[in-house]
């Protein structure tokens, strides 16, 4: 039975961008299933699909580095083999069909020589963020496998994509945060002594600050309460309890915003002398930590085995997108990379079901179709052919 649940990509067409010169996919159910060997640009296919989401994609890579080149192993550095890419999509939605697209294109009035360009129905539109009217994005790729023992830094981009993709005014709050730090970081470096220019950047990084830590702590107490609701202790995706960790976190934790902002004023005004020689700020959202424990166990999920690390991932992905229908109304299109080939089979079976009654609709790669056997009579299955 073909699926009918919104929103549904009912057709993705790429031009020119990374192995692709042209691609065209018109998917009728609401699993998606790329298949082929390595190399042949499965992954491209949701990176495109992921740049309908603010930000840079599901690697983070400059745009210009998508743009097609010549095979054979091109350097990077060497011409791209057209003026630019394009992705477009049609898009079933509530609102009826939706042509939305996105892509780059030469210029020379451009600093880098390209401007990226974005479309609804061919009318311009001025970023990606307008697509979240339409559209919502998350995905998890093997990069994240590691994300309980990484860096905070890798934890917190992991929470911002969340937050950006309920509330898409949260990439330019910290963003904006970003700025406004390394404007303090020069002031104490360069003229410390300019004591009103350092009152007045750190009034914004205040302002900025105790915003993104209140979206965070927003988006982690609305999943963690999602997730006690729907828990069970015998699915094979172990549920997380989650904790924001920092000195920031604390503050807009047991004050009011008002008062955070004036602890963390005074805070940032008595680690002057501190952050100038460390050559960085030390306290601030930019240091927060998102603590995840492994519930069934009780233990950081740090220190669980990489199967139960990739288990609690996935039902952590899964959590976050019945939070983002909730919190936006929207169905999350979700994209899992390369996401069965290391499950054993209880949890891919589970996994496969889990899939086939999902809200929204799923595109899922891998390179042996028998893997996805489970999936044969329920998905649509692509295969797609090495390219010259």
């Amino acid at each position: 039975m073909v699926s009918m649940l919104l929103p549904r990509i009912a057709q993705v067409m790429l031009s020119g961008f990374r192995n692709h010169v042209s691609l065209t996919l018109r998917p009728a159910r609401s699993v998606v299933v790329l298949i082929g060997d390595n190399g042949v640009g499965k992954t491209n296919i949701l990176e495109a699909l992921s740049l309908f989401a603010p930000g840079r994609g599901l690697r983070r890579a400059e745009f210009a580095d998508m743009v097609h080149r010549p095979p054979g192993g091109a350097a990077q550095s060497e011409a791209p083999s057209c003026s630019g890419f394009s992705v477009s999509v049609t898009l079933d939605s509530e609102f009826g069909e939706k042509r939305l697209g996105t892509g780059l294109v030469s210029s020379l009035e451009a600093p880098k020589g390209y401007q990226r360009q974005h479309r609804i129905d061919g009318v311009p539109v001025p970023s990606a963020a307008a697509f979240t009217e339409y559209m919502r994005v998350l995905w998890l790729t093997p990069d994240m496998d590691g994300l309980f023992r990484g860096s905070a830094g890798e934890r917190r981009r992991f929470l911002d994509r969340l937050v950006l993709a309920v509330d898409s005014a949260h990439g330019a709050r910290v963003s904006a945060l970003e700025r406004a730090l390394r404007s303090r970081n020069r002031i104490l470096e360069e003229t410390p002594g300019r004591v009103a220019w350092l009152d007045a950047v750190e009034r914004e990084i205040v302002e900025l600050g105790i915003a993104v830590a209140l979206a965070r702590k927003e988006a982690v107490e609305r999943l963690s309460g999602l997730i006690a609701a729907t828990r069970d202790d015998a699915s094979p995706f172990p549920f997380a309890v989650l904790e924001l960790k920092g000195d920031v976190d604390a503050l807009v934790a047991g004050k009011p915003a008002v008062e955070a902002e004036d602890a963390y004023r005074v805070l940032l005004r008595d680690n002057r002398a501190q952050d100038k020689a460390a050559a960085r700020t030390l306290i601030g959202p930019q240091t927060s930590d998102l603590v995840v424990i492994h519930g069934p166990k009780a233990v950081a999920a740090g220190r669980a085995s990489t199967g139960e690390q990739k288990a609690l991932l996935i039902g952590l992905i899964l959590a976050q997108a019945r939070l983002i229908k909730q919190m936006s109304g929207i169905a999350p299109l979700v994209l899992l990379d390369e996401i069965a080939a290391h499950l054993d089979t209880i949890r891919r079976k589970a996994l496969f079901d889990t899939l086939e009654g999902f809200s929204g609709q799923v595109w899922v790669t891998g390179a042996d179709e028998s893997v996805f056997s489970g999936l044969a009579e329920r998905a649509d299955l692509f295969h797609i052919p090495p390219r010259g």
